[in-house]
């Protein structure tokens, strides 16, 4: 998938870890689609208390799907023992998410030292359709002694 340097060959193990511990996440009911360097998949089913009031997945709930895929492209690249935050993200909201679920495609685009650029591309799925509904741009952090 990426030709990016991998510090941690148990990314992945961490990823699901730490995942497992997001309560947010959780509560959300999103789950992981898909994990590789540089790269990881969310998806959330749709449900009423996630939608607006047009019946629309809520832009907190495709943002923060977003969110967390990129932060853990971000994550699958850093070493044991480093953490992830975002610093800075930008949403750009395409189309009403409408479908049976949502997908986050989080991929890094540049990795750094201390900061990593992501994007996270959210689509809205009807079997195997998918739509376009939102892009973001990510800036996130490298942070040692968090419990990633």
């Amino acid at each position: 998938m990426s030709d990016f340097p991998i510090r941690d060959p148990r990314f992945a193990d961490r990823i699901r870890a730490s995942f497992s511990r997001q309560t947010f996440m959780g509560l959300m009911g999103v789950e992981i689609a898909a994990i590789a360097a540089g790269a990881v998949d969310l998806s959330v089913r749709q449900r009423p208390d996630l939608l607006q009031q047009h019946g629309f997945f809520h832009a907190g709930v495709t943002s923060s799907l977003a969110d967390s895929a990129a932060g853990y492209a971000a994550l699958s690249l850093f070493e044991l023992g480093m953490g992830v935050l975002t610093v800075e993200y930008k949403m750009n909201l395409l189309a009403p998410g409408q479908g049976e679920r949502l997908l986050a495609r989080g991929r890094v685009i540049k990795p750094g030292r201390t900061l990593t650029i992501a994007r996270a591309d959210v689509f809205a799925c009807v079997g195997s359709d998918e739509t376009l509904v939102a892009t973001g741009l990510f800036t996130m952090i490298q942070k040692a002694g968090l419990a990633d």
